[in-house]
């Protein structure tokens, strides 16, 4: 063999999976190719992860970050906030493993063609190129991560929709464009974390690009089966390679706060509420 050919086969060998992946042909690059692996989880591998996180804060999640050597890598943009509070039952909250999906500004006509009715044309919008199909990835557990048209009004998430993501077991929903019917979403309490309000239908706005996939939420990295936990502090978002020790790490410090505030309510004689039990 040629020292050349040699020197070629050993770069080759040292290389890791993910640059040897990069030697795709034209071809194949023409078509499209995703070079980020999206990894398959269990019912029972979520449950067992989800289980790590309850309760847990985000400020709680967040330092458990830091102490992995991930300072910044999951904290979303501030401006994608809770779109509704509750102070007493903190039922705003999430914690959920993400299942996403891409919106993108659509290049198609936004409205009916000569002829064509408005809602003949609005319905073959959202079933032909709008879609939903993400929802069957929905379980128990699920956060629905939407990497959404932030620049149009386009109400992509809804009082009815929202509802029946819940049905098939969503807890909740984060995306980093608009929803609509905000004031029967506050009434559902389902927990949704958004940048803004918006008032417009997706026909003619946006259309579905992909759907668990990986996408970008609020300058954050968001992977299919990654920990995605919400309250009024924001959006932490957790990589699956990290869950546990950053779950650990967070259990700890949640523990010896509760424990500190504890000793200042007695102290204070406050009456005793679920933040410290």
């Amino acid at each position: 063999m040629k020292k050349a050919a040699r020197s070629v086969l050993w770069i080759l060998a040292c290389l890791p999976l993910n640059a040897i992946s990069q030697e795709r042909t034209q071809d194949e690059l023409k078509k499209g190719f995703n070079f980020i692996e999206t990894r398959v989880y269990s019912i029972q591998e979520d449950a067992r992860i989800l289980k790590l996180f309850d309760g847990l804060r985000v400020a709680d999640v967040s330092d458990g970050m830091d102490m992995v050597g991930l300072p910044r890598a999951g904290l979303v943009d501030p401006a994608i906030h809770a779109d509704w509070l509750d102070p007493k039952d903190l039922s705003h909250q999430l914690r959920g493993i993400a299942v996403t999906a891409r919106y993108v500004p659509t290049q198609r006509p936004d409205r009916p063609g000569s002829g064509q009715k408005f809602q003949d044309w609005e319905g073959h919008f959202y079933n032909s190129y709008s879609h939903e199909a993400f929802t069957k990835l929905i379980r128990p557990g699920t956060v629905v991560v939407l990497d959404d048209v932030e620049e149009k009004d386009v109400g992509t998430i809804g009082s009815f929709n929202i509802l029946y993501w819940k049905s098939l077991g969503a807890v909740g929903v984060v995306t980093d464009a608009s929803s609509r019917d905000t004031d029967e979403i506050a009434i559902e309490k389902i927990p949704l974390y958004l940048r803004k309000k918006g008032r417009g239908i997706r026909p003619g706005r946006n259309e579905l690009e992909s759907v668990n996939r990986p996408v970008s939420i609020g300058g954050v990295l968001v992977c299919p089966g990654d920990v995605v936990v919400a309250d009024a502090d924001g959006v932490i978002v957790v990589p699956r390679e990290h869950v546990e020790q950053v779950a650990n790490y967070a259990r700890e410090i949640l523990q010896k706060d509760k424990s500190a505030r504890k000793q200042l309510y007695e102290k204070l004689k406050m009456p005793s509420d679920r933040t410290i039990k």
